[in-house]
C-alpha cells in the first residue's frame, strides 16, 4: 500500500471519530483518484500547504483495491494509528491546564507536578508534541507521567494550536521561530524558565523532549537556548537549519536537507532516537543531528553497541568522557516506523515494541 493510501485511511478513521462523514469521503476519493498531494500529514509534517507540489501517477482501481485487501490488515496494526481515549486522569489537580505570555507571544500547555513533590529534588521536562497531537494525547503516548512520579519530575506539554499551525505542528521551518529572541523558542524557552523558578528547580535539571516537528524544536531550542535547556530528547526529528520554508521542509524530511546549521559549539547534551523504517522523516535526519554533535569535541570516546531490546534490534551510539556522562546518545532502532518507541498504544503514533524511549531520555536526562 503506498504513503498516501495509507494517509487518507489515517485521516478517514480520524474525521470519522470528530463525524465528519463527509471529510471521511473525500479524503478515500482523493486518494482513489490518485491526488496524494490533497492527503494530510503525519506529525513531522509542516502546515498544509501544497503549492508547487506534483501528484503523483495515477493508479488504476483494481490495483488499488487490491492493494487495500492485501495491506489493510497490516495497516490497522500500524503503531502511527492514532487511537483516542480520554484524556489522563487529573490525579487529583496534578495535571491541570494552564498558560504562559511573554513578550514574544503565549500559549497554553497541560502541566503535570509529581506526588509528593514539596519535599523532593525536582527536575523539569518540556514535552513538545508531534503534529495533528496534543498534550493529554502526548502524555499517554509517552507515559511521561508515569516517570514524573518515580523520579521526580515537572512535566509542561505546551500545546501547538490550529491558529498557529494548521496540522498543529511547531514551526521549526520557519526562519521566524528559529532564532534566539523571538518566536516560538522565545515562548518556549521563557515557559522552562517561569516554572524552573515556581519550582525551585537548577537549570542544570531543566530538559526538553519532542517527537518529529516537536523533535526538531527541540533541537531549535537546543541551539538557540543552551543555557536555559541542560541536555535534549529528539524523537524522530529534524536537526536545526534543515529547512527554511514549507518546499525545503518537504524536501528535509525526505532527507534531501539544503541547509543545516553548524556543529553545536554549546554544551547542551543530545539523546536522539529514530526508527530505521520511518517513511515521514528520513533517517538520515538523525544521522546528521548526531554527526553534529558528535563534531563538538573529535578528542571524546565513542562506543557502539548492539542489541535486541523489547523485540525490536537496536544500535546505540554513545559519544563522552572517559569518566562522567555521555555527551550525546543516539538510538537507531531497527524497523521502527515514525512513532514513540516504548510508548503506550492508546497514544497515537506510537510503537510499543522496542526500548522505551521516555525511560532512557529521563536516565539521560538526570545522569549529570
Amino acid at each position: 500500500m503506498t504513503m498516501h493510501i495509507r494517509s487518507a485511511i489515517g485521516e478517514a478513521m480520524t474525521r470519522l471519530r470528530n463525524a465528519d462523514v463527509a471529510g471521511a469521503t473525500a479524503a478515500i476519493q482523493q486518494a482513489l483518484a490518485g491526488r496524494p498531494d490533497q492527503a494530510p500529514q503525519r506529525p513531522g509534517t509542516v502546515e498544509g500547504d501544497r503549492a508547487g507540489s506534483k501528484a503523483h501517477a495515477r493508479r488504476g482501481l483494481g490495483d488499488i483495491l487490491q492493494s487495500l485487501r492485501t495491506e489493510r490488515a497490516r495497516f490497522a496494526e500500524q503503531p502511527g494509528t492514532a487511537r483516542h481515549q480520554p484524556a489522563p486522569a487529573d490525579e487529583d489537580g496534578r495535571f491541570r491546564s494552564r498558560s504562559f505570555r511573554n513578550a514574544a507571544g503565549s500559549l497554553a500547555y497541560k502541566l503535570y507536578v509529581p506526588a509528593d513533590h514539596a519535599g523532593r529534588e525536582l527536575a523539569l521536562v518540556v514535552m513538545l508534541h508531534g503534529c495533528t497531537q496534543d498534550p493529554d494525547d502526548f502524555a499517554r503516548g509517552t507515559r511521561m507521567n508515569r516517570l514524573a512520579d518515580e523520579f521526580g519530575i515537572v512535566v509542561a506539554y505546551p500545546h501547538q494550536p490550529g491558529s498557529a499551525n494548521a496540522q498543529g505542528c511547531w514551526n521549526w521551518f520557519d526562519p521566524r521561530h528559529q532564532r534566539r529572541g523571538a518566536g516560538e523558542p522565545a515562548v518556549l524557552a521563557g515557559l522552562a524558565q517561569e516554572l524552573a523558578a515556581e519550582f525551585g528547580i537548577d537549570r542544570e535539571r531543566v530538559f526538553v523532549a519532542g517527537l518529529s516537528a516537536g523533535g526538531a524544536m527541540a533541537d531549535v531550542l537546543s541551539s538557540t537556548y543552551p543555557e536555559v535547556f541542560s541536555a535534549a530528547g529528539i524523537h524522530s526529528g529534524l536537526p536545526h537549519g534543515a529547512a527554511t520554508d514549507v518546499m525545503s521542509a518537504f524536501a528535509a524530511m525526505k532527507g534531501n536537507a539544503k541547509a543545516t546549521a553548524p556543529a553545536k559549539a554549546n554544551g547542551t547534551r543530545q539523546i536522539i532516537f529514530h526508527g530505521t523504517a520511518d517513511a515521514t522523516v528520513h533517517p538520515s535526519n538523525g544521522e546528521t543531528l548526531f554527526a553534529r554533535a558528535r563534531a563538538r569535541d573529535d578528542a571524546l570516546a565513542e562506543l557502539m553497541t548492539n542489541a535486541v531490546v523489547n523485540g525490536r534490534h537496536v544500535t546505540r551510539t554513545l559519544v563522552g568522557p572517559a569518566h562522567g556522562p555521555a555527551i550525546t546518545e543516539y538510538w537507531l532502532v531497527k524497523g521502527a516506523g515514525h512513532a514513540w518507541s516504548g510508548g503506550d498504544r492508546t497514544g497515537s503514533y506510537t510503537d510499543a515494541s522496542g526500548p522505551d524511549a521516555s525511560r532512557e531520555m529521563i536516565r539521560f536526562f538526570l545522569e549529570n
